[in-house]
């Protein structure tokens, strides 16, 4: 009897729902990973999933490939929604000739990307694929290549994420490189260039994958992964509570939410956070869970340069970028790591519409000869270009210690920043009060080293210098520092800032672009 047609949807649904089959679903369950269906089910509110191209195959006639064809070609495609907002996504089934990537399979992700574009909604991509599919050649490279293009013309238009789900290796790293955020699974996420054999072979260097590209590798040591997770299941959870802070796309404003926590309530707690002596260590979060909406802060790279700080928050419910120096590790000195990395979140917040609030804690920039040869000046540049170039509003919040060129590049009115607050013990200085009296008392000093009143002539000066310059009340005088406020009042202020910015316009010359100094 022939079946209908009706029937025949049907048949060829179910065989593109089962992906490699059986025995292979068994194989990916065992190694504690799911399958990109139960992904994209677990990842998109329940029954928003509309697919793409299920029927799409690979055109391959050679080594037998032409008898060897599965639906979907090992990626799922489509869009959907989070959290009620649209979204387009693709994720590779490792199932299906280890998710190898087909000039077939590059065209869907090509295509749902355009999509994204077009419409503008984010993009999410869910890798789990053993690299390029060799049968293909040059084709699987440059549907690979078409790929990266397409992430470039997205770049500042559309969110883009990235979800290492198992390996990600070769060429396939860099279209992960360029989005904006990338997220592991502790123990089952991999990215390299090239892994462990090759090394072995060319550089006689004996590394395990998890150390060479793991999760921890690249959260801790390289930069290049945002956000680390100890299963699947809470990655699709923290990735929605991302989106929910983030703009559909560059032309959209980052959702409000509700806030019920009072704009003019006082932050009761800063001060038990702030040593009353300047040298002493403390955590930023302290400060910043106190000043945002319910003490809500997701915090992006925590393992990473962890001399500075970045996140998402929220202000009377509008979605602000976070950026504060951390005392509490390297004394919050700025170095290649920290600069690039705050530069980095710096010029996303700015491509999106999202207000940057910096809490300024800065001693200056880390010395040694590892941070100069390692090119300190390129990098720490980075960060300065990354705050002059924003035009988004900016509020900066000097809680602590603000000296040298750290000053200036930590969004100091200078570099056009909106509102810059101080707290009443503020330090804002060339440099601190110690180094200061040795340069500018020299001939006092060495006048006391005769007179053997080394430590009593030491202790004046400092105290004088401090009292004259280490403070924000040179700054305000100049116009510098626009309020010097009590630590209870900086939600308040920061918020009253917000509104008032709310309209802000601001244009810059005509160019093409500018030469950030990569």
């Amino acid at each position: 009897m022939l079946k209908t047609p009706i029937e025949t949807l049907k048949d060829r649904e179910h065989l593109a729902e089962q992906g490699g089959g059986a025995d292979r679903i068994q194989k990916q369950h065992q190694a504690g990973k799911l399958t990109a269906r139960e992904r994209v089910d677990l990842l998109l509110d329940s029954g928003s999933f509309v697919e793409l191209d299920k029927f799409v195959t690979h055109r391959c006639t050679d080594f037998g490939m032409d008898s060897n064809k599965f639906y979907g070609d090992g990626v799922v495609t489509g869009y959907g929604t989070i959290n009620g907002r649209k979204v387009c996504l693709y994720s590779q089934d490792f199932t299906v000739f280890g998710g190898a990537l087909s000039g077939a399979h590059a065209s869907k992700i090509c295509k749902v990307m355009d999509l994204a574009i077009k419409t503008g909604v984010p993009v999410i991509g869910l890798s789990d694929s053993g690299g390029a599919r060799i049968q293909e050649g040059v084709e699987s490279l440059g549907g690979y290549a078409e790929i990266f293009w397409r992430n470039v013309q997205a770049s500042g238009v559309i969110p883009q994420i990235s979800l290492i789900l198992g390996p990600c290796a070769g060429g396939a790293v860099y279209s992960p490189a360029i989005t904006d955020f990338i997220a592991m699974v502790e123990g089952s996420s991999y990215m390299f260039v090239t892994g462990p054999d090759v090394i072995k072979t060319v550089t006689h260097e004996e590394v395990s994958k998890e150390d060479l590209g793991g999760a921890d590798a690249h959260a801790e040591k390289s930069g290049v992964c945002q956000i680390v997770y100890p299963d699947e299941r809470a990655m699709f959870e923290g990735v929605r509570r991302l989106m929910d802070f983030l703009p559909l796309n560059n032309l959209d404003q980052a959702p409000r939410v509700k806030c019920n926590d009072p704009i003019d309530r006082l932050c009761s707690n800063i001060d038990k956070v702030l040593p009353d002596v300047s040298i002493k260590p403390y955590d930023i979060r302290g400060v910043i869970e106190d000043v945002v909406d319910d003490g809500d802060f997701l915090e992006i790279h925590k393992g990473y340069a962890q001399n500075i700080v970045v996140g998402f928050s929220r202000l009377a419910g509008q979605t602000v970028g976070i950026v504060g120096n951390q005392p509490a590790h390297l004394a919050g000195c700025l170095d290649i790591a920290a600069s690039t990395k705050a530069a980095r979140f710096i010029r996303y917040c700015d491509a999106f519409n999202i207000p940057i609030v910096s809490f300024v804690d800065v001693p200056g920039f880390l010395p040694g000869t590892s941070q100069e040869y390692g090119g300190i000046i390129k990098h720490g540049a980075k960060l300065l270009y990354a705050y002059a170039e924003a035009t988004v509003p900016k509020l900066t919040i000097i809680t602590r210690k603000a000296y040298g060129g750290a000053y200036d590049v930590m969004a100091s009115k200078h570099i056009r920043a909106d509102v810059n607050l101080a707290y009443p013990d503020a330090e804002i200085a060339v440099m601190g009060a110690d180094g200061a009296i040795n340069i500018l008392y020299r001939k006092e000093m060495l006048e006391a080293e005769k007179n053997k009143t080394v430590e009593a002539t030491r202790a004046k000066l400092v105290a004088e210098y401090k009292e004259k310059f280490a403070n924000p009340y040179k700054a305000a005088e100049l116009g510098y520092i626009d309020e010097v406020i009590e630590p209870k009042f900086t939600r308040m202020r920061l918020i009253q800032a917000l509104s008032l910015l709310e309209g802000k316009r601001e244009a810059g010359p005509k160019r093409k672009h500018g030469n950030i100094p990569l």
